[in-house]
């Protein structure tokens, strides 16, 4: 090789060399910025996931919160009647909020192990699928939804995102999910038989919960009658036919329009009484209360609120409705919230249960809490000897205690249920 060649050749060697060192010093900082863009990445999912993990349960502590109020301690006594007592709570929204009804939660008023604790027999656990923003007692419609984001926000199947029969469905999952995983502690009654069994199984020691699944409104069924036997088959038992707004089958308390049923919600109600679903008057305009009444052939429920005599507001019986109420052999649950009792304590619950036995009878009186409903109440479940105490004070039998406070919810339960 001549020089000349030696010298274009380590030329071309050198600019080679350099070339491909330009290149390789220039490729790590391209590297760096993809690692670095990668990590932010996953930096913002990480944070993400934990809000979204997170802000559901902050939520619920905002919306269901247990209020600081003097209960009296339950006596010995008190306690000793109250845990023998076969007791029924008639509402509870616990299978709206992201968290097993299994363990016990340091928010929230109803979970398995507080059920236990308060001597609970057998609790409802309701479908709550929409909810108006600006939700008030006297007028909404049904244009905008709180339940929505809220359903985003847990993560839920996209399916539901935009369904309220969806939400329903997953609903009874949720519920059926653990069932299967409570080793036999949590049961499903959509049976007389199952519902006997649960009695009977009590009666002998067993330390067993009966869980009854319930639908609040009718909306769920977004139109199609078809549905209602869909969701019987997946284990509605009990079904309110409006919530906070007027709907296909009927108008709201708290609606606009405030009619009667429906030609569909007519059909609805003989369906449910061929079924053998619990009718529930909660929320429902007194024309469509009045035209229920007059349809049943059996027992209907309201299953959570209060009594206008004691506290003065649009969603409370009169004492026509609760002697209607009372003559087709139902009951009617009275909650524990401010808005239903014009209180939060032990004495406006039992004034408004003393009401209702005024009016109506002893057998007419139950519970219906409303817990994890988005409301304020004075205790949680593992508390209910406070209202045994009470009615106690108050003179009340044995025997007329142990119907309020569950015998009467699950005398109608037996008449109402399928075989």
């Amino acid at each position: 090789m001549n020089a000349a060649k030696r010298d274009t050749a380590g030329a071309s060697g050198a600019s080679g060399a350099t070339a491909t060192s330009a290149k390789a010093r220039r490729r790590p900082k391209k590297h760096r910025g993809w690692k670095i863009g990668g990590a932010i990445v996953a930096v913002l999912v990480v944070i993400v996931a934990v809000v979204l993990a997170v802000a559901p349960g902050i939520v619920e502590k905002q919306l269901n919160p247990v209020a600081e109020v003097d209960l009296k301690d339950p006596s010995p006594e008190a306690l000793d009647l109250h845990g023998r007592l076969t007791i029924a709570d008639m509402h509870s929204d616990a299978l709206l909020w992201k968290r097993s009804i299994l363990e016990r939660a340091d928010r929230g008023h109803v979970d398995v192990p507080r059920l236990r604790e308060g001597n609970v027999a057998l609790q409802v656990f309701a479908s709550v699928t929409k909810s108006p923003r600006g939700q008030n007692l006297d007028g909404n419609t049904d244009e905008t939804d709180n339940i929505t984001p809220l359903v985003a926000a847990q993560l839920q199947p996209p399916r539901t995102w935009n369904s309220p029969f969806e939400r329903s469905m997953y609903h009874a999952e949720k519920l059926d999910r653990a069932v299967e995983g409570s080793d036999g502690q949590l049961r499903w009654v959509r049976t007389k038989g199952e519902l006997e069994a649960l009695l009977a199984d009590r009666e002998a020691g067993e330390d067993v919960i009966g869980a009854l699944y319930a639908l609040e409104g009718l909306h769920n069924l977004e139109g199609e009658g078809s549905n209602l036997r869909k969701l019987y088959d997946a284990g509605a038992r009990m079904a309110g036919f409006t919530h906070f707004f007027d709907n296909e089958v009927a108008g709201s308390m708290h609606g606009v329009e405030r009619g009667g049923l429906t030609e569909l919600g007519r059909e609805m109600f003989t369906q449910m009484q061929e079924l053998g679903m619990v009718v529930d008057l909660a929320h429902a305009s007194p024309e469509a209360m009045e035209e229920m009444i007059s349809l049943a052939d059996g027992p209907v429920v309201y299953s959570h609120g209060g009594v206008r005599a004691t506290c003065d507001v649009n969603r409370n019986l009169t004492d026509d409705q609760i002697r209607g109420i009372a003559d087709t052999g139902g009951v009617i649950g009275i909650g524990y919230w401010e808005d239903a009792v014009c209180g939060l304590g032990v004495e406006p619950v039992v004034d408004a249960i003393d009401h209702v036995v005024e009016v109506a009878g002893i057998d007419a009186a139950a519970l219906g809490s409303d817990f994890d409903g988005s409301v304020e109440v004075p205790w949680d479940t593992s508390q209910l000897a406070v209202i045994t105490q009470e009615l106690i004070d108050r003179g009340h039998s044995d025997e007329d205690i142990a119907k309020i406070m569950g015998g009467n919810t699950l005398r109608v339960l037996g008449e109402v249920l399928p075989e």
